[in-house]
């Protein structure tokens, strides 16, 4: 997303979105405060926290500590829904969205928020993906859904390690509820699935990195909620070779171990995926039937023959990224390796948050405080994607990407 100005149109939608947001808001007070801290996310302007909304917000300077107050009671103290809020815009968008395509994918994945003191609610030194390295972060875990040609991050959960759920005054002061307990990414995750088919978001094959994907007990809990998955594991993860009729024919083997072999034997051919900004984005795959061995205390009769997808990149000595997928035996080689990619759109969406409406600029350190910030800055991000996808496509249905309509913050 680049810098937008707001058509006649687009303001009036917007004016009608954020009745709707208010309807969920439920008081004239935070419906006001709602719009002014929105539109300060999505107008113009490098620093998107909190005081630097307020200035903007403000005709009389004088007035600007007021707003200021105003915002931070609204963020920090008020008592509302973050769920509620996201199901309402997440709704919004998918309307448009789903106009046009079906949702396809619903993607798992977590940022890191910068930080550079020890009193932000999570923070801690630890590895974020945004840094490629161990700092000092917080680190938030999404849940994204997607079609063809959109993104859409639909909820977010704050990591708190158990330096902060097991330190009574750390919680006290961040003020995180009894109720909120020590959970690792891949349980938070389950978590906001769970609450995406409660608020009815169309289903979609779920991907997730080898953080989410090495977690047996996660892959088992999606498919007991009726998910696919196409999820990355580690080259250390075993299995077994299975024949037509899905009986075990070989001994235990890691997934590297059988992609050597499966080298060996040529079994690898070159697919591409997407088109990239000056070549076409390609590797060679090969795939095979297997039966993961599991540590999640299931019995072995329970346990589902998965495909097993090996990719090796160009430049890599051999097969080096490998994914299990539950989709169809009938599925193309094709179709899959278009599917088990979808998942890198995630990190253009971190960037579009952060750099456009101020994901990471909340200054706040408690814990109510980081969750509706984020919830705003998603509803704003809905409001987005769901013009983006209306100017995206003619009224003849075809796709108009390459000279999209600029319009938004």
């Amino acid at each position: 997303m680049d810098e937008y100005e707001l058509d006649t149109e687009a303001q009036r939608r917007l004016h009608n979105y954020f009745e709707v947001l208010g309807e969920v808001l439920n008081n004239v007070q935070r419906k006001a405060s709602f719009a002014i801290y929105a539109l300060g996310l999505i107008g113009q302007g490098n620093r998107k926290s909190m005081e630097p909304i307020a200035a903007r917000a403000c005709a009389d300077p004088e007035r600007t500590d007021a707003v200021h107050q105003r915002i931070q009671h609204f963020l920090v103290d008020s008592q509302w829904s973050d769920s509620e809020i996201r199901r309402a815009s997440a709704l919004y968008a998918l309307e448009q969205m789903s106009k046009r395509e079906p949702i396809t994918h619903w993607i798992i994945d977590d940022t890191g928020f910068l930080k550079k003191g020890n009193h932000s609610v999570g923070v801690k030194r630890q590895y974020t993906g945004t840094a490629g390295k161990v700092t000092n972060c917080q680190v938030g875990v999404s849940l994204s859904v997607a079609t063809a040609s959109e993104h859409l991050p639909i909820d977010f959960e704050l990591y708190l390690p158990k330096q902060w759920t097991e330190d009574a005054a750390r919680r006290q002061e961040a003020r995180i509820a009894k109720d909120i307990i020590f959970q690792t990414k891949p349980e938070l995750g389950l978590k906001m699935i769970r609450r995406a088919l409660e608020n009815g978001i169309p289903r979609g094959l779920v991907l997730v990195d080898t953080a989410y994907g090495n977690s047996s007990k996660f892959r088992r809990a999606v498919r007991q909620q009726g998910l696919d998955y196409a999820v990355a594991v580690s080259s250390t993860t075993k299995v077994w070779q299975v024949d037509s009729l899905e009986r075990r024919i070989s001994k235990p083997l890691t997934v590297s171990s059988l992609a050597l072999k499966m080298v060996e034997e040529g079994d690898f051919r070159r697919y591409t995926w997407r088109e990239g900004t000056s070549e076409k984005l390609s590797s060679l795959f090969a795939r095979r039937r297997v039966l993961p061995i599991r540590d999640d205390g299931s019995n072995r009769g329970e346990r589902e023959v998965l495909w097993l997808v090996m990719q090796w990149e160009d430049g890599e000595s051999q097969p080096n990224k490998f994914y299990l997928c539950t989709l169809s035996q009938d599925i193309s080689m094709k179709q899959m390796v278009y599917h088990i990619k979808q998942r890198w759109r995630t990190e253009r969406a971190y960037q579009d948050l952060k750099g456009q409406l101020g994901l990471d600029h909340f200054e706040g350190r408690r814990y109510p405080g980081w969750h509706h910030h984020v919830s705003v800055a998603l509803c704003c991000y809905a409001f987005i994607i769901a013009e983006r996808a209306r100017h995206f496509f003619s009224e003849t249905g075809k796709s108009r990407r390459d000279d999209p309509e600029r319009f938004a913050a």
